[in-house]
């Protein structure tokens, strides 16, 4: 298996949209992906970026992907967050997941964070067990909450 981590570029983002598609669906929401192709590049490659993203690439092209972004808090200081993980579900079960998270693990040392959170659905169980290596706390208490506002980008 010749795979290869590096950073995404913006001519990366076509299929970086398709995955997150991919994730949507697997996460039973595929209607609620409404993100525009020039609001992601835009959002990720511009002038201001707010993600990073890191791509596992085969000869067949991207197969999965990590996206991530530095929040706050006000108790721990800066935390890169993962948003998303995802590998094409043909490559699942060969070692893709974990070079990504890895790699997200070496990112964080880099920048200098003091940790790494992230959500996972609880009733994805493959996903529960594979971040169980890693030994990370699990949080039942919180509740997430969201407010949706319509993106006007016209």
């Amino acid at each position: 298996m010749n795979l290869h981590i590096r950073r995404a570029v913006v001519e990366d983002t076509p299929r970086l949209l398709e995955l997150v598609r991919e994730l949507a669906t697997f996460e039973r929401a595929p209607d609620q992906v409404t993100i525009t192709q020039e609001h992601f590049e835009e959002s990720g490659f511009g002038p201001n970026p707010v993600f990073t993203a890191i791509v596992a690439e085969s000869e067949q092209g991207v197969v999965g992907f990590a996206l991530y972004y530095i929040r706050f808090s006000t108790w721990k200081g800066r935390y890169l967050y993962l948003e998303d993980l995802l590998v094409t579900e043909t490559w699942r079960r060969k070692n893709v997941g974990r070079l990504l998270f890895d790699r997200i693990i070496e990112e964080a040392k880099q920048i200098d964070v003091n940790g790494i959170t992230w959500q996972v659905l609880e009733w994805n169980e493959p996903a529960i067990k594979f971040y169980d290596q890693y030994q990370p706390v699990y949080d039942r208490e919180w509740i997430n909450c969201n407010i949706h506002f319509s993106l006007n980008l016209a």
